[in-house]
């Protein structure tokens, strides 16, 4: 294993704002503490929430990295005291609490899973954050039965698109709300039953026509707003609703009539704020359900573009168009 440098560049938030304050910079080479391991970053995902806190619109959690990056793939090249889930030089993927758009990341010997054979570095780095939302949030929180039938809005994400194939691999009926014709067919082609173009279609009632007039069982929605009560009106008796995200605002109006008349279920969650154990729990999980699926090819991310680290503004910049199809990412 060669010495490790004692300074790495990073890309910094230089103050809150447009893409253009992610700015590099040179800070120490972390040391893992007990249960941590070092990794060499090889590849960061980029996600909503990299965006969202850039605009300071997102608390960073008490002691994580003030760099932005929540997923990370690359060697391992240091262990912390009781590290024994990874052996140095392992390609490894994982979550982390920040700090990914960097050169070196530390994160718990817990939340890294070894890079399943046939991924890129790339492919690897587009996993651990989605595949971890998808998971918790669709088959946990949602509790997806196989036949029944999960609508996703934003269809052509990075959670979209591993959701669309987490949810088939599993057996499930999946629609999807797309913005174009093409994310409908890259929907399409990643084998969502249905693809509905929300600026020209009505979801609610495309919903019911495809599922003869009963409604959808689970929703993943990362929009909010007023897609809150169409929701209601688009889930089927004892319905799951699972927030994520809501790019259409945190506030709307609602009929809570509906929740009681279906019986609906209404909740979401975020993860990074999560506690290290229940992260560790979560990733146990996804290597015994889903990492399978990706070994048999069942699963396989979906990338847009990939980026040079010191082009992250540009990254965001992608991002912030919503014209992406996959997951973006970061090479370093």
């Amino acid at each position: 294993m060669d010495k490790l440098p004692s300074q790495m560049t990073v890309i910094a938030i230089s103050s809150p704002g447009g893409p253009e304050v992610l700015v590099p910079e040179q800070r120490e080479v972390p040391k893992p503490g007990p249960g941590e391991i070092l990794v060499k970053v090889a590849a960061a995902g980029v996600n909503r929430p990299d965006v969202l806190q850039r605009m300071g619109k997102y608390v960073v959690p008490p002691g994580a990295s003030d760099l932005p990056g929540l997923e990370i793939a690359g060697e391992v090249v240091a262990l912390g005291e009781g590290a024994t889930r990874h052996q140095l030089g392992h390609n490894v993927m994982s979550l982390t609490s920040g700090g990914g758009y960097a050169e070196y990341c530390v994160v718990p010997d817990s939340h890294a899973m070894s890079v399943p054979p046939g991924l890129t570095m790339a492919e690897a780095a587009a996993l651990p954050e989605t595949v971890m939302t998808v998971w918790h949030n669709v088959f946990e929180r949602g509790a997806l039965k196989r036949d029944e039938t999960l609508l996703i809005h934003g269809g052509s994400s990075g959670i979209g698109t591993t959701g669309i194939q987490m949810a088939k691999a599993y057996g499930a009926k999946v629609i999807v709300t797309v913005g174009s014709k093409d994310k409908a067919d890259a929907c399409l082609k990643l084998g969502a039953d249905v693809a509905i173009d929300y600026k020209t279609q009505d979801f609610v009632a495309e919903c019911k026509a495809a599922t003869g007039g009963k409604g959808v069982n689970v929703i993943l929605d990362m929009v909010g707003g007023d897609y809150v009560d169409r929701n209601y009106d688009a889930a089927a008796t004892e319905a799951r609703i699972v927030q994520i995200a809501f790019l259409g605002g945190p506030k709307t109006t609602v009929n809570v009539a509906k929740i009681m008349a279906k019986r609906l279920w209404h909740t979401g969650s975020f993860l990074r704020p999560r506690s290290k154990d229940e992260k560790a729990a979560m990733v146990s999980a996804i290597e015994e359900h889903v990492l399978p699926w990706i070994a048999l090819g069942e699963v396989k991310p979906l990338i847009d573009n990939v980026f040079a680290l010191k082009d992250a503004s540009k990254a965001h910049a992608r991002m912030e168009t919503s014209q992406h199809i996959g997951k973006i990412v970061l090479a370093v």
